[in-house]
C-alpha cells in the first residue's frame, strides 16, 4: 500500500477525497495511512487492554468471543455501548465526514469491535462479505479497520478481492464462533484482483460491506490486532430476507453449541 499522509482537515482534501471515493466505488476497498497518530495508537491499545480486564467481566456472553484456549480474546463486540472511549473514537468527526464521503450520505456509528489473532494460535476468518450480517438495503455500510499492531501477510492480514461489490453472494452457517456467516462457495480470485493490507500502526483499510474479504491464521510471535469501526449510512434500512437467512443461521450454530456443551 502505497503510504501517503491523507490530510482530511486541509484543503488538499478535496482532490486527494475524490480520488479515493473513486477508488472505493471502483474496488470496494481503499487504503488511508496513518489515520491514527502513535499516540492514539497507543490510547487505543491501553484502553483495549482495560477493556479486556474490567470490561469484559460484566459484558453479555455474545459481546466478546474467545480463541479455542477458552481464554485469549478473539472478538470484542459492541464496544461503542460498553466503553466512552470507543463511542467517542467512533465519532470522531474527520473519521465521520471521510466515511460519509465514501457511502455517499450522513452516517451513524454502528460497531466499535475487535478482532484479535493472538501470537501463534490466531484463528482465521473465512470468505464473507459483511453485508450477510448487516443485512442492509441498499447496501451502503462500510467497516474502516484500523492497525492496532502490526498486520502481515505473516500473522494473518485481511485480503479483499477488488470489485466485488456489485452483488450480494449466498452465504451460510460457518458454525466459526465470531465469523458465524461464510460464502456458500469459495472463490478463486486472480492474486491481480487481491489487496493484502500490509499496514503499519495506526493505518487503516476501509472496505464496503459487499467486498469479498479473508485471512488466514497466525502462527508467528507477533500479535494481530485490528480496531474495527462499522458505519451504516442513515438511509438505510434492514432487508427482511437477508435477516431471516442471518437469523436463521445464527439458530442452527446456537443449537450445534447447546448440543456441543
Amino acid at each position: 500500500m502505497q503510504r501517503v499522509v491523507v490530510p482530511w482537515e486541509s484543503e488538499v482534501c478535496a482532490v486527494v477525497e475524490a480520488r479515493l471515493v473513486e477508488e472505493y466505488r471502483r474496488d470496494g476497498v481503499i487504503g488511508l495511512p496513518q489515520l491514527l497518530s502513535a499516540s492514539d495508537v497507543a490510547a487505543v491499545r491501553e484502553e483495549i487492554a482495560s477493556y479486556v480486564r474490567d470490561v469484559v467481566p460484566g459484558v453479555p456472553a455474545g459481546d466478546v468471543v474467545f480463541e479455542a484456549d477458552g481464554t485469549s480474546v478473539r472478538n470484542l463486540w459492541r464496544m461503542e455501548v460498553h466503553s466512552p472511549f470507543f463511542a467517542e473514537l467512533g465519532n470522531r468527526p474527520s473519521i465521520v465526514s471521510a466515511v460519509s464521503s465514501l457511502v455517499g450520505g450522513e452516517v451513524e456509528l454502528a460497531a466499535a469491535e475487535t478482532f484479535n489473532k493472538p501470537a501463534l494460535h490466531g484463528s482465521g476468518v473465512p470468505q464473507h462479505q459483511d453485508n450477510a450480517y448487516f443485512c442492509q438495503t441498499p447496501p451502503d455500510m462500510c467497516t474502516v479497520w484500523i492497525a492496532v499492531d502490526a498486520a502481515t501477510p505473516e500473522n494473518g492480514s485481511v485480503q479483499y478481492a477488488r470489485g466485488t461489490t456489485g452483488t450480494l453472494l449466498p452465504h451460510k452457517g460457518s458454525g466459526i464462533p465470531g465469523n458465524s456467516m461464510v460464502m456458500a462457495e469459495l472463490q478463486e480470485f486472480p492474486a491481480s484482483r487481491v489487496t493484502t493490507a500490509v499496514l503499519s500502526p495506526g493505518d487503516a483499510m476501509v472496505h464496503h460491506c459487499q467486498t469479498v474479504h479473508w485471512s488466514t491464521a497466525n502462527t508467528t510471535n507477533h500479535p494481530r490486532c485490528g480496531l474495527l469501526l462499522v458505519y451504516r449510512a442513515k438511509h438505510t434500512s434492514t432487508d427482511p430476507a437477508l435477516k431471516e437467512n442471518y437469523r436463521a443461521a445464527a439458530e442452527v450454530f446456537r443449537q450445534s453449541q447447546a448440543a456441543a456443551g
